[in-house]
């Protein structure tokens, strides 16, 4: 090829030029060698008969063609099925009142047996063919093929039927190949046996591999399919597209490609092979290719052989998962960018603790945990600093729920609350319950559970709580549970609700935690055995320094099983 079309209509006028170019070449051979021969006798010579309409054959083929006015080509061709080697039978239409074709009856048949079990189709002449002799077959796709057959005049060809029938109390089956022609209004059908296993799973291979392989034939431009290449290209069993037909349906991207297929099949170059995407009903089909010429004694190529591969369902299924990927990554992208604003802001709102509370008598430490190292930052949040001018410390803790920027917001909103409320010098009822207006007055806000203290010169500890789980108090070798009768419902529940303040006195060396309830809930357990089993966990840790204990909590909480973020606070009377 010396030069390869990149356009449909350049490819086109190669392949017929190459076509062309054969056929001159092998008739001026055939012309050379009948120049050696007599000269064929004067006159004209028969004339060529009508084609058939089945499409099998010239009409000089069939006896049945030759009709005279006392002739019954019927009677003929029932005479001759003794002489067919397969099972055969000439079947008659059976039609109900509106015309519909609903069975056959045979008409006649020969003494072949497609199987020791199955009678003889000449033992069943009269018998309707799904109704009694052939029952096992009316559900197999076989009846509607034969009214094909009959209403288009096209053959069947190679139709495989799993056949099974109750016979001698004892189900058979065995797999039949069937084959059929129109004659007139009746139907001449052949079967026989799949001939071996490999026929099979030829067959099945196609099928289950999306494979298909076609034959062009250069010279009489003849062309055959097999059953697969016509599922891929969704023809008509009797109409194989030619090659010309074939790069019509070619995605106008790939007419270069194709064409560089064509002419390394051509030029012999073996194996030849290419991918190459077909619209196919308004469908692309993407196919690889697998080609190789069909050469005679002078090497020239006479017909073309090509393997056909269906890619179409996996390309399909490789463009979604390219596209979940893409929608994945903007969607890490984007949690990431958020986790970033996120934790920044949570950096800068959420100071471990205050070196001014070493001035009270008090030592402080803190942290927060997500429930996953890569996740968004939620509303957990925490406060610990002295008051001016009071001689006391505000200890506070709250969730603000949800999770993200928003929590992020609302948590921000609710922190910087309490600590302007505080320096009011109002006591931790009222603080919160005037947060608490501020949240019900909020049509964006979600419900937050919140626990405040002062601890002052007295190491008394006043504190007042909104939902939230109690502290939890170390003093020497034992942990507790705060007493909660005062503790009062969630922020944004009940606006108006007064928050009562209840005391509890402190000793030197007592260790005063604070938590949000992600330390203690788990998923299908009580928030009792989670709260028992914190306890337990600060008992363990007597003697330690708060940061100690904090790192320790901390270490137990990342090795559960969570599904909320969480604060700790501890504070440590000196």
């Amino acid at each position: 090829m010396t030069s390869r079309p990149d356009d449909l209509a350049g490819l086109k006028a190669y392949i017929e030029r190459e076509i062309a170019t054969l056929r001159a070449e092998v008739r001026r051979g055939r012309q050379a060698d009948d120049a050696e021969a007599a000269a064929p006798p004067a006159g004209p010579g028969p004339s060529r008969a009508a084609a058939c309409p089945c499409g099998q054959g010239d009409g000089t083929t069939h006896s049945c063609a030759d009709a005279g006015a006392d002739h019954d080509k019927w009677r003929c061709l029932c005479a001759a099925l003794p002489a067919v080697p397969l099972s055969a039978a000439l079947l008659t239409p059976v039609r109900d009142g509106d015309g519909e074709v609903t069975d056959f009856t045979i008409r006649a048949g020969n003494h072949v047996r497609s199987a020791e079990w199955l009678s003889p189709p000449d033992h069943q002449v009269g018998q309707p063919f799904f109704a009694e002799a052939r029952p096992g077959a009316r559900s197999s796709g076989l009846l509607a093929a034969l009214r094909q057959v009959l209403v288009t005049g096209r053959a069947l060809n190679g139709l495989v039927v799993d056949y099974t029938e109750e016979r001698y109390g004892r189900l058979r089956r065995v797999q039949l190949v069937h084959y059929a022609a129109s004659c007139g209004d009746q139907v001449l059908t052949t079967w026989r046996p799949v001939r071996s296993q490999a026929e099979l799973l030829t067959i099945d291979a196609q099928h289950l591999a999306s494979m298909g392989w076609g034959r062009w034939d250069l010279l009489s431009g003849s062309v055959s399919w097999s059953e697969g290449l016509q599922r891929i290209f969704r023809t008509d069993p009797a109409l194989p597209w030619s090659l010309l037909e074939l790069c019509d349906a070619l995605v106008a991207a790939d007419v270069g490609p194709f064409g560089e297929f064509i002419a390394s099949v051509l030029a012999g170059e073996e194996p030849a092979w290419t991918r190459i995407r077909f619209t196919v009903l308004g469908e692309v089909r993407t196919v690889d290719l697998l080609g190789r010429p069909v050469a005679g004694t002078d090497g020239r190529p006479w017909a073309l052989q090509i393997v056909a591969r269906d890619l179409t369902p996996q390309m399909r299924s490789r463009r979604r998962l390219v596209e979940k990927q893409r929608e994945t990554e903007q969607l890490r992208q984007q949690a990431a960018a958020e986790q970033r604003v996120a934790s920044a802001l949570r950096e800068a709102l959420l100071p471990t603790y205050s070196e001014g509370l070493a001035d009270l008598g008090l030592t402080a430490a803190a942290a927060y945990v997500p429930a996953e190292p890569e996740a968004a930052v939620g509303g957990d949040w925490f406060k610990c600093r002295p008051l001016a001018r009071t001689g006391r410390s505000l200890v506070a803790i709250g969730d603000a729920s949800g999770h993200g920027l928003q929590a992020v917001a609302r948590m921000a909103q609710q922190r910087h609350a309490v600590a302007g409320l505080a320096q009011t010098g109002a006591a931790a009822g009222e603080v919160i319950t005037w947060l608490n207006e501020l949240v019900c007055a909020d049509p964006a806000a979600n419900t937050a559970t919140v626990a405040v203290g002062h601890i002052g010169e007295s190491r008394v500890l006043r504190w007042a709580c909104a939902g939230h789980p109690a502290p939890l108090l170390l003093r020497g070798a034992h942990a507790f549970t705060l007493p909660v009768e005062h503790r009062g419902p969630l922020l944004g529940v009940l606006p108006g609700h007064a928050y009562p303040v209840a005391d509890f006195p402190l000793e030197a060396g007592d260790v005063l935690l604070m938590y949000t309830d992600g330390v203690v809930e788990r998923r299908g357990q009580d928030i009792t055995q989670g709260i028992g089993e914190l306890v337990t966990a600060l008992t363990a840790c007597a003697g330690m320094e708060p940061q100690w204990i904090i790192d320790r909590l901390r270490a137990e909480y990342v090795r559960g099983e969570h599904d909320d973020d969480a604060c700790l606070l501890a504070v440590r009377v000196d």
